[in-house]
This record gives C-alpha cells, sequence and structure tokens, in this order.
C-alpha cells in the first residue's frame, strides 16, 4: 500500500461549522489546505486566514466550488455548506475523482441518496459523511462491548438528538438561515444521524442487516412559536408558524429483527443529550445515567429488586477503543472532545492510503434517508413507509469491509 505524506484539501463552505473544522485540521500534521472556498468572499477569507495565523501559509481563496475541483493538485474536499447543497457537491466532487468528506444533515428526497449512490457507483470515488459521533468514546466502547458479547444478542437500540436550540433557529429568521428554514417549513427527524451512525454500526446496517420500515410521530409545536411569538408578535417582524413539532418519534425496524427508536428534540428547555441506549438479552447501556448493567447469572424467579446500575466509567479502562486509547496518549484537544479530530483523521487516513472511507456512501443515503422518509409518515398520520436498500441487496453478502485504524467494524 502506498501512503501519501501529505493530503491537499480543498474546504467548500465557510461558515461558523467550516471554520471549527479549519482550526482542527490545523493540528493534523498530513492536512496541507490547499484552497478555502465560498459564496460570500469576506467568508471564505476568514476561513484561509485561519490556515495563515495558525500554519504559516495562505491558501487560495474562492467563490465558486468548481475551481476547487478542477485543481489538479486537490486529492480531496470536505464540505461544510449549507444541508441543502451538501448532496449537489458532493455528487460534483465525485465526478471530478476527489475523495470527498461532508458534513452532517439529512436530505430532502429519496431521489438524491440514489443520485449519491449511483455516482460512486459509476465513479467508485469515495465519499464519507463526516458523522464525528460515530467516534465517540462512550459509543466506540460499546461497539467493542458489543462485539465481545456483552450485551449477549442486541434487540434494541435508541438515541436522540435533544438540544435546546430555540433561540438559535428563531434568530436565524432576521438571515434566512437555512437550518431555520428547514424547522419552519417541514415537519420531520431532520437531525438523525448524530446517533443513527453509531446504532447503524452496532447493527450491521448494509453489512448483514438493513432498515426495513419506518414510522414517525410528530407532537404539537409549540416551543420555537412561543419564542418567536414573544419576540416578534403575530403581525411584525419575520415570524411564521413553525412546522416542526416539539418532538420527533421515529422507529425503524430492522431486516434482523432489531428495533431503533430515534428522538428529535431542539425546541423545548432541556440539557444537551444524544440519549444513546443498547438493549440486549445479557445487558444494557444508557447514556442518561452513564450506567450499564449485566445479568450476571440468570435467576428463575421474579427480583423485584433487580442488581444495581454499574458505572461505564468503570469498564472504559478494559473496554477503551484502540483509536480512543491512541487518541488519549496523545493529549489533543478539539472543540467536540476529540470527535471532530478522529473523524477527520479517518477521511485522511483514507485518502492517504486510497482506501474506503470507514463510512461509506450507502451508509451516508441510508441514515440521510431517515429525514424524508420521517416527513412522509408523518404526514400520512404516522403510517409506515418502506425503507430503500440502497445495496441494491449487497447487504445481504458484502464485500468484506477495508480494515484501517479507523475502520468501524470492529
Amino acid at each position: 500500500m502506498n501512503t501519501k505524506k501529505n493530503v491537499n484539501l480543498g474546504i467548500i463552505g465557510s461558515n461558523n461549522r467550516a471554520r471549527g473544522l479549519l482550526t482542527t485540521l490545523t493540528t493534523i500534521p498530513e492536512a496541507h489546505i490547499s484552497a478555502v472556498c465560498d459564496l460570500i468572499e469576506e467568508r471564505a477569507q476568514k476561513g484561509a486566514d485561519i490556515i495563515k495565523e495558525k500554519s504559516g501559509y495562505m491558501p487560495d481563496v474562492c467563490t465558486d466550488y468548481h475551481e476547487i475541483l478542477a485543481k489538479p493538485d486537490i486529492d480531496a474536499v470536505i464540505i461544510a455548506t449549507s444541508w441543502n447543497e451538501h448532496v449537489g457537491i458532493a455528487i460534483d466532487a465525485m465526478k471530478a475523482g476527489k475523495y470527498t468528506g461532508f458534513e452532517v444533515g439529512g436530505t430532502s428526497s429519496i431521489e438524491q441518496c440514489w443520485d449519491m449512490v449511483k455516482t460512486y457507483e459509476a465513479t467508485r470515488t469515495p465519499c464519507m459523511m463526516l458523522e464525528n459521533c460515530c467516534y465517540g468514546r462512550r459509543e466506540l466502547a460499546v461497539l467493542r462491548m458489543i462485539r465481545e458479547g456483552l450485551f449477549g444478542e442486541v434487540v434494541h437500540c435508541e438515541g436522540s438528538y435533544q438540544h435546546d436550540l430555540r433561540v438559535d433557529i428563531v434568530n436565524g429568521l432576521e438571515n434566512g438561515d437555512q437550518r431555520t428554514k428547514h424547522n419552519l417549513y417541514r415537519n420531520a427527524e431532520l437531525y438523525p444521524t448524530h446517533e443513527l451512525g453509531p446504532i447503524a454500526k452496532y447493527l450491521d446496517i448494509n453489512r448483514g442487516n438493513r432498515f426495513l420500515t419506518l414510522t414517525a410521530t410528530a407532537s404539537k409545536s409549540r416551543g420555537f412559536n412561543e419564542v418567536a411569538e414573544n419576540r416578534y408578535g403575530l403581525q411584525d417582524g419575520p415570524y411564521h408558524r413553525f412546522a416542526i413539532g416539539d418532538i420527533i418519534t421515529t422507529v425503524i425496524k430492522c431486516a434482523r429483527g432489531e428495533t431503533i427508536t430515534l428522538t428529535h428534540n431542539i425546541s423545548i428547555p432541556r440539557p444537551y443529550s444524544r440519549g444513546n441506549g443498547v438493549h440486549g438479552t445479557k445487558g444494557i447501556w444508557m447514556e442518561l445515567n452513564d450506567s450499564v448493567y449485566f445479568e450476571k447469572e440468570f435467576v428463575n424467579q421474579v427480583n423485584m429488586d433487580g442488581e444495581p446500575w454499574e458505572k461505564m466509567e468503570d469498564y472504559l479502562e478494559q473496554y477503551d477503543h484502540p483509536i480512543w486509547k491512541d487518541y488519549l496518549q496523545q493529549d489533543l484537544h478539539d472543540d467536540h472532545g476529540g470527535i471532530d479530530y478522529l473523524v477527520l483523521k479517518a477521511f485522511l487516513y483514507s485518502v492517504q492510503n486510497g482506501i474506503e472511507t470507514p463510512i461509506d456512501i450507502y451508509d451516508a443515503a441510508s441514515w440521510m434517508a431517515v429525514t424524508c422518509l420521517s416527513e412522509q409518515s408523518i404526514s400520512m398520520g404516522s403510517m409506515p413507509v418502506a425503507f430503500p436498500d440502497f445495496t441494491n441487496g449487497k447487504w445481504v453478502c458484502r464485500e468484506e469491509p477495508v480494515q484501517g485504524k479507523y475502520a468501524l467494524d470492529e
């Protein structure tokens, strides 16, 4: 395997999230930022200035991402634009032969998912959703514990995106923010991948298992509307009634029989949580109390008291994933507790070694499709909807996953 020493990157999008990624990339020696692009030149320049300040060189700046795709020295691109642009730019990048990494978000249609898959299959250009939560310390430790059988047979997983974003989303009414518009006009599980990504890896989705059906239900919509009404009143300002329910509950059934529950909750007061949980025939993990419970031995009688919870922390030393053992030895830090650094390292490792990415196009399409499928289900009174098989049957007998330092299959 020929390994590239450095990876020449083009960054497409220079919003706040993109500039956070740029800052993290300056801590990764193999990452060389060759160009930064944004529709607004001032924002692109802000991104380039980060590289100048922290790495000592000035990348090219442009406002048309096609200029980056046309550069022969660019090995890969990272797309951190608004949600609506992710898919179209990723397709163009794959067609240009550039390794493609893109930030998280759902899709607006199933056709978008199929377009991504078909482009990958025509070009064979690897494309990775940069789902950083797949590289969380506890998520990876739980993956290892599942593989080693501690939970027995997994029957159910749960997760959530629960984050009080009332002020941020309502502020977006002033500047036409795309995320605000999605919440304003759509009633759907808009942000499923932080929790669903790790769960999909736990359950071997697209490799021996797949999502079969989905149902979604929305509560009434009050949180955003109260904040907007208090600020703007009913007549003044850019106030419209938000469509999205305060709580979106999505249930997915898998081919092997497992169920998954996802909860989207960003418009009522609460602390941040991804609400992760794994339920198996021998044990359970719950993120909310950071605890696990394992049945020590089966007792054929009713146990009203049960066994006490154990701290998940106590299992980390034994079950920390090698990815995290290595990371902790380096004493590195980023804005999201290491997960931004690790997902970027995983992407760059694939580019350096010319291998498939650990989160592939079939993963991305399956996870992103939840948004539009949940929208369909809610609009039909929580009717079940069929989940497309983006692998076209290959999930039954996929080729072996590429093994590497940042693989998510073991």
